[in-house]
């Protein structure tokens, strides 16, 4: 009989910030997907005058409301968690990464704030163009907050626009606009935002396919499932030709989480992509390297495409990446993980000494430290790594979480093209069992929005920030015991917090859209 593991300080903070995400990444979506439906069912009122109209946008801003509210909450105790459970990170990396969270607080929500209150109390006090831009304006503060906190996630992935000042052993931003601006943030973004529209068009599209269901409010639940049908199907193109560029941006800047998705062990020319498949284990349990998988259904050269734009390139495997050897794209030979950390502690060791020798004031022992540092600095966070073993992510997890997102992607660009082919012939109101699978599809959605994260976030492990600093370099120094008590004290509130937002959200879902709502 084994001995039962104890998790540490890192397993229990990560666990804990992994919660809060999840937990908040439950609301942000839904935000995001609602605020495009909602502004395209209020300008459909402004330009028809059409009281019905204006009844729809009212009821799916209630829901907007409601969820907004809790997603608020939520992401203040997030960013609190930095300072809290990772202050080494924060002193580390700050002055870069507090930036962009600075600009959403300062300016997104804030225009947030200011705009959703004119939407919800504006009616019949302000003028319909103008409550019509209010409306837009909400949606667009919400979209303009996503985009400086994923600028800061990007950054985590790919960090650019800043140099390491030995003196305060922090890295300092001398580049704004390329940390705003790069490619993986771009990209980042409209992949985010947009996968968000899918999920919020699949949520009207199921809580329609209720009232169809039931019976009920036929012309509102067609016409919310059309527009919602129509943003859905177009997301889900978009989001497919997003991801595809993340996968390229992966392949260059995050090689190991490429292979972890792929379970990839031995590199490949020609490499295939793993459309299905199934993890081969052996007896201990672990992924045999060997053999990776069990059984499986592979597109051919289909990896080197993704990965380099070309079906002969060459992609690294776990195996490649740790032993290092193979040619890089730019003609270079890889270092391998050894190596890497063997420098790693070179960069750390000469940190200190050069410190030490300003404290002496040796200058001319104080440069060359620093020059030995500069030379070694791109592996600084390798030298906090302990076995090369550790630089591999948790593959089980990156291999079905990416397929589950994958799936799940075909499967929704099928759904809306299919609801809205059922809708323009008029049959959706009588087919029961896709009204039924409308409604299923709501959690489908939200799982495969979570999956796209944790590929993205468990991929990275371990680091906190990509080649520059490991979370166990990261971490607060903390008690073990203090972080397991909010761990479950948030656990049982946001889920307190849920539940609330479930039940207000059902019994305004029952009552429906308001009965008697006035034209102005």
């Amino acid at each position: 009989m084994t001995e039962p593991i104890e998790l540490s300080l890192i397993d229990w903070s990560r666990a804990q910030f992994a919660l809060t995400a999840i937990y908040h990444w439950l609301f942000v979506p839904l935000t995001l997907g609602l605020a495009v439906i909602m502004g395209v069912m209020e300008t459909l009122y402004y330009k028809s005058g059409d009281v019905f109209w204006k009844r729809t946008a009212r009821f799916w801003m209630k829901l907007f409301g409601i969820n907004f509210a809790i997603g608020v909450a939520t992401g203040l105790i997030l960013e609190f968690e930095f300072g809290t459970n990772w202050s080494n990170y924060s002193w580390f990396v700050g002055d870069i990464f507090g930036a962009p969270l600075a600009i959403e607080g300062i300016l997104a929500f804030f225009m947030e704030a200011t705009f959703i209150a004119v939407m919800f109390f504006g009616w019949n006090k302000v003028s319909r163009g103008f409550h019509l831009a209010s409306t837009w304006l909400t949606g667009l503060g919400a979209t303009i907050s996503a985009w400086w906190i994923l600028v800061a996630n990007a950054w985590m992935q790919y960090p650019v626009g800043m140099e390491f000042n030995p003196d305060t052993v922090r890295n300092e931003m001398v580049d704004f606009w390329a940390v705003a601006t790069s490619p993986v943030a771009v990209n980042k973004f409209f992949h985010t935002v947009i996968s968000s529209w899918v999920l919020g068009a699949a949520f009207v599209v199921g809580v329609s396919a209720w009232y169809l269901w039931k019976r009920r409010e036929k012309r509102f639940a067609l016409e919310s499932m059309k527009i919602a049908a129509c943003v859905g199907l177009a997301a889900t193109v978009l989001t497919a030709w997003t991801g595809d560029k993340s996968g390229y941006h992966v392949a260059q800047h995050q090689p190991m989480k490429l292979a972890a998705m792929e379970a990839l062990y031995e590199g490949q020319k020609g490499a295939s992509l793993v459309a299905i498949g199934i993890l081969n284990r052996t007896e201990s349990g672990e992924i045999n390297p060997e053999k990776p998988l069990v059984a499986g259904i592979e597109i051919p050269n289909m990896l080197s495409v993704l990965a380099y734009r070309d079906k002969d390139s060459y992609v690294p495997g776990i195996n490649n990446l740790l032993q290092g050897g193979y040619a890089l794209p730019d003609g270079s030979i890889a270092l391998s993980a050894q190596e890497k950390m063997e420098r790693g502690k070179r960069a750390i060791a000469a940190l200190g000494a050069y410190r030490q020798a300003k404290a002496d004031k040796d200058m001319q022992r104080a440069e060359l430290e620093l020059a030995t540092l500069k030379e070694n600095m791109p592996y600084f966070g390798y030298g906090y790594i302990h076995e090369p073993q550790d630089l591999v992510p948790n593959v089980t997890l990156n291999f079905y979480a990416f397929r589950v997102m994958v799936g799940l992607g075909v499967y929704l660009i099928l759904f809306f093209a299919g609801i809205l082919f059922l809708v323009y012939r008029k049959r959706l109101a009588d087919l029961r069992w896709v009204q039924w699978g409308a409604m299923l599809t709501v959690p489908l959605a939200y799982l495969a929005s979570q999956a796209g994260w944790v590929v993205a976030e468990c991929g990275r492990q371990p680091w906190a920030i990509q080649d520059l600093l490991p979370v166990n370099a990261a971490i607060s120094s903390l008690e073990t015991s203090s972080v397991q008590t909010t761990f479950f004290i948030f656990l049982v509130l946001f889920t307190v917090l849920l539940i609330a937002e479930i039940r207000i959200m059902i019994k305004a879902i029952a009552a429906g859209p308001e009965k008697d709502v006035e034209s102005v």
